[in-house]
């Protein structure tokens, strides 16, 4: 049963076209990965589908009384309401009944015996959609899904207002979760997730009945709970059947096959071409010339895609540090409350050293209180000698309104525009991305322009908060191989073990040192 029609779908944002005439047909319990580079168009199609956004043309029809639970990359939560409060919204329609069966309850002491046989039916109606919802057992279920993706640890009585953007999204993913809707809707759902709570997500979407649709760039988690894959690129969006690992074996081999009829047509188009251009002047061979003329008027010319820009960090190089980079001696990080134990840990010239631990224990906290971003609760931290520091937050903390070449020249105001626009280019992006504003940008081409700034900064230690998060595979794999080669320091935060893996020489696993129960 088809839940979802998309037919003939094209949109752009001004002379920059996303997607054009496309068509995506959704089926009850598929499981789909929506996949592509950054600024492909991932999420803008989920906007449209959902309403959020008008295309340019095309359809999209959705069967009747489907419910949509779609999380994405700029979801907001409403201030002054607790967790568990955001939590129990999922349950409202249950609510609802709850109160509607209270009602007719409190009518039957009035009620004609024909009414009271029509409340009993609906009483026993809303009762049993009660108990196969297990209404009954809401705070428990409330209790599962919020343990599974750690909001024990952000508590369940905060208000919502106080938390960070990695936390609102954890508890919209929570609630979205709890809702069961007919389809899942999510866009990069591990971003703000660490490897216990992605294991957790991993093993929920494979016991899910529904249909969902998941964008993502963590390709192992991907590939282990899909069974179809849309690719979307230049443009178009294709069906593939299978995981993500049978997409790219087919994926290729459908590029060599383009490539091959590419190039044996255009050896044919210059072959006659050739003899048209000899032939067409003389009498005795001019209708065999225009023969082969509407034959190349006729023909159907293949095209192949353009290539994706690649991304080529090369990141800018200080003097080298001194010996020591930090030490920390009795360190207590927090804020209203302390986040860990006395830490007394350093950290020396030419280490590489990736920090791990569940969401909300301190990690991003620890590398603040480093910097001297964030005052210790207690302990001191000392900064070592000739130190040039590259941060990468874990969030984009710019002005949205300014352009891409804007946001650089505020940063490297000596450059030239043509050199800031070679560095935008390295890193990636189009002459139409680096033209645009920053807020209409994708989440992965943000964190590219930030990329932009870290690289061409000279540093000898860079400190790096989730750096993969919304990078599309070239764009991390071009990070990974950069770190590596990297000849200062990295002290890095990241949930993706695949990336750090190889780069790194230590591992910290924070949830040794904090106060927090993981």
């Amino acid at each position: 049963m088809s839940i979802l029609n998309v037919e003939n779908l094209s949109h752009g944002f001004g002379a920059r076209t996303i997607f054009e005439d496309v068509s995506f047909r959704l089926l009850k319990g598929e499981h789909i990965g929506l996949i592509g580079a950054n600024g492909e168009g991932k999420s803008t199609f989920m906007n449209i589908v959902t309403g959020k956004l008008e295309p340019d043309e095309g359809k999209v029809e959705w069967s009747k009384r489907v419910r949509v639970g779609y999380l994405d990359q700029h979801t907001s939560l409403e201030k002054g309401k607790s967790v568990r409060e955001i939590l129990r919204t999922a349950f409202k329609y249950l609510f609802e009944l709850e109160k509607e069966m209270n009602e007719i309850c409190e009518s039957m002491g009035t009620s004609t015996p024909e009414e009271l046989e029509v409340q009993l039916i609906d009483f026993g109606d809303i009762q049993d959609i009660l108990d196969h919802n297990d209404f009954y057992m809401i705070d428990a279920k409330i209790d599962e899904v919020a343990r599974g993706l750690g909001l024990f640890d952000i508590g369940l009585e905060n208000d919502v207002a106080e938390l960070s953007g990695g936390q609102r999204t954890k508890i919209l993913l929570g609630k979205l979760l709890l809702e069961k809707p007919d389809i899942l809707l999510l866009d990069e759902p591990t971003n703000f997730l660490d490897e216990q709570h992605i294991e957790w997500l991993k093993r929920y979407l494979l016991e899910y009945e529904n249909a969902f649709v998941l964008i993502s760039h963590d390709m192992a988690f991907l590939n282990s709970v899909i069974n179809l894959v849309y690719n979307m690129e230049n443009g178009k969006l294709t069906r593939y059947v299978g995981d993500y690992e049978e997409f790219k074996l087919l994926h290729d081999a459908r590029k060599k096959q383009t490539e091959s009829a590419y190039k044996r047509q255009q050896q044919e188009i210059d072959k006659l071409k050739d003899f048209v251009q000899r032939n067409k002047a003389r009498i005795a061979t001019r209708n065999m010339a225009m023969s082969r003329q509407k034959k190349l008027d006729k023909m159907d010319i293949i095209e192949l895609d353009r290539e994706k820009p690649k991304p080529v960090f090369i990141i800018k190089e200080a003097r080298t540090s001194g010996k020591e980079l930090f030490s920390a001696k009795d360190l207590i990080i927090g804020y209203d409350e302390p986040l860990s134990d006395k830490l007394n840990i350093a950290m020396e010239r030419g280490q590489k050293i990736a920090i791990r631990g569940a969401n909300g224990i301190g990690k991003t906290t620890l590398l603040r209180s480093i910097l001297g971003e964030v005052k210790p609760k207690d302990g001191l931290v000392e900064l070592g000698d000739y130190l040039h520091i590259g941060y990468f937050e874990q969030e984009f903390a710019g002005d949205g309104d300014r352009t891409c070449i804007e946001e650089i020249w505020a940063e490297f105001p000596s450059l030239t525009q043509f050199e800031v626009r070679a560095a935008l280019a390295k890193c990636g992006l189009t002459t139409i991305h680096i033209e645009s504003k920053v807020r209409v940008l994708s989440g992965g081409e943000q964190a590219k322009v930030r990329l932009c700034k870290l690289i061409n900064r000279e540093s000898n230690f860079l400190v790096l908060d989730e750096p993969t998060n919304h990078l599309d595979i070239d764009a991390k794999e071009e990070l990974k191989r950069a770190l590596k080669g990297y000849r200062g320091s990295i002290l890095m935060i990241s949930h993706e073990i695949d990336f750090y893996e190889s780069i790194v020489d230590e591992v910290w696993d924070a949830e040794k040192w904090t106060t927090k129960i993981v």
